[in-house]
């Protein structure tokens, strides 16, 4: 079963008085491509991060975020309430003994001074990694998911494209001895006209027929179209990750599609071969979105 690889997933868990959130979001791209928003406390396992989303999501542009929900009481930075008391007495002592008025906006002024706001130093304990992993792994999970249900479209949609081009490949057939036939008589009717200037050595028309008509031949074409086409059906249902494998079969089929079209030398032909491309055009653009 192939997979998209569009996809978003969403978790979160509660270590002490704190709301953590995960989320993964994920769009095509031709590599991995991993970008990480995190927190300042979880930054040290930005390494791990990438990994764990390396080994899971193989391919594609992957936009991971970690943060702590702030509706919580948590607060790293704290005003220190004692430096703040001993900076008000200092100023209400000196205005006593100047004679200045004390300031109108005590907080403007005292927040501004030094060692107002203290920062505790917080260390990550282990215990609350151990919860945000489980929740990054229900967050890839849950993308996981989101990737499996696209990629059960995506897979209608080659279906239904690579029958359609089976289809018209057999629609073919009736046109190609009608066209033989009319690319000998019109071969023929205009050596004719030539039949009474020039001599005709009948036995090298014969050969110069068969090597003009073998050469628009298409039964080749055919035969290999058939089997990428199968070959593609073949990838698509039976390896993990086929992103890149039927990007290169949906390029053969397309060669081979090209060359009938080619090679048709008949209207009623070159019709089906445009709506062949039509059909493939449409498996080249999902195909990107597959992993």
């Amino acid at each position: 079963m192939i997979q998209s690889m569009t996809g978003f997933g969403k978790a979160t868990c509660e270590f002490g008085n704190k709301k953590i959130v995960v989320e993964v979001k994920s769009l095509n791209s031709k590599q991995l491509d991993v970008s990480t928003r995190i927190s300042g406390l979880y930054r040290e396992k930005d390494i791990e991060i990438r990994n764990e989303l390396s080994q899971k999501l193989e391919r594609g542009k992957i936009d991971f975020s970690l943060y702590v929900d702030n509706s919580g009481k948590e607060s790293v930075t704290q005003i220190n309430q004692t430096v703040i008391e001993s900076y008000y007495q200092q100023i209400k002592s000196l205005s006593d003994k100047l004679g200045i008025d004390v300031p109108a906006n005590w907080f403007d002024v005292l927040l501004r001074l030094p060692d107002t706001m203290k920062t505790e130093t917080v260390e990550l304990d282990e215990n609350e990694w151990l919860e945000i992993r489980k929740t990054m792994a229900t967050a890839i999970e849950q993308l996981t998911l989101f990737r499996i249900q696209e990629g059960k479209s995506l897979e209608t949609v080659f279906n239904d494209k690579i029958a359609h081009i089976g289809q018209l490949l057999e629609e073919t057939a009736p046109f190609e001895a009608e066209r033989v036939e009319k690319i000998k008589a019109r071969l023929e009717e205009n050596l004719q006209a030539l039949s009474d200037k020039i001599d005709i050595d009948k036995n090298r028309l014969e050969q110069e027929l068969i090597f003009y008509i073998e050469k628009l031949d298409v039964n080749e074409e055919k035969v290999r179209l058939r089997n990428h086409l199968n070959y593609f059906m073949e990838t698509m249902q039976h390896e993990k990750s086929p992103g890149k494998k039927l990007g290169f079969i949906a390029q053969e089929i397309g060669r081979e599609i090209n060359t009938l079209g080619s090679k048709a030398n008949n209207s009623d032909m070159q019709k089906i071969v445009v709506l062949m491309k039509d059909d493939l055009e449409q498996i080249k653009e999902q195909v990107l979105n597959v992993l």
